[in-house]
């Protein structure tokens, strides 16, 4: 991928004093500009997807649709661009799933003005970016996997991953179904086969492992 002489960035965060802060740190680069900002990640993929945009910053967490679920999709819409998640959180389960969704890096925000423009210009690159405690948990998932021989296997659906979230924000069945579009019986029939695959009992348990998965925030 060549760089572009000026990269074209489209910022997601669901607060707008972040999105302005970010903005002041990227447009004071010659390089970098702040095409787009939207406070969700359906919003993001929407904007994304009509305009043209060579780097994405995701927010992790967000209504609607989180950074990873927002990241995935774009991946597979327009694998050119690049994709960065933003973090509160030094989490490796969710800087794990921020790499498996297709991001080039993790940034934490609480070193963001150290870290942002050095992130931009490495994704633009086609390099990663990766802060030092999530490398160490890099290399050692990495071992532990090789010795144990496991393959992480994602046991749901898009459209099932969906419903795990909204139930982990704490949608009811009728909430879910008027989000989705879909009705309330086809929401309680995905339930029923989310707990099958996930060995899981109720609503608590799924909410557990949306946090766990980092669809939700805890």
């Amino acid at each position: 991928m060549t760089v572009p002489l000026k990269t074209r960035i489209l910022l997601a965060d669901d607060h707008a004093v972040v999105r302005r802060g970010l903005r002041l740190v990227l447009d004071a680069e010659p390089d970098l500009e702040v095409v787009a900002e939207v406070g969700d990640g359906a919003q993001a993929v929407d904007v994304a997807s009509r305009q043209e945009v060579d780097l994405a910053i995701l927010d992790v967490t967000m209504p609607r649709m989180t950074g990873l679920q927002a990241a995935r999709i774009l991946t597979s819409r327009k694998p050119g661009m690049r994709i960065l998640i933003l973090s509160m959180h030094e989490n490796e389960q969710f800087f794990f799933e921020a790499l498996k969704a297709g991001a080039s890096g993790y940034i934490l925000k609480s070193v963001v003005d150290r870290d942002l423009v050095e992130a931009c210009r490495a994704a633009m690159r086609g390099e990663p970016f990766i802060y030092p405690a999530a490398a160490r948990a890099l290399v050692k998932e990495h071992l532990d996997r090789a010795r144990q021989g496991e393959r992480v296997k994602d046991l749901l659906t898009p459209r099932e991953s969906e419903i795990v979230k909204l139930i982990g924000e704490g949608n009811t069945s009728r909430e879910i179904a008027a989000t989705l579009v879909i009705s309330e019986k086809t929401v309680e029939r995905h339930r029923a086969n989310i707990l099958e695959k996930l060995g899981m009992r109720d609503r608590v348990d799924i909410t557990r492992y949306a946090i766990r998965r980092g669809l939700v925030e805890p």
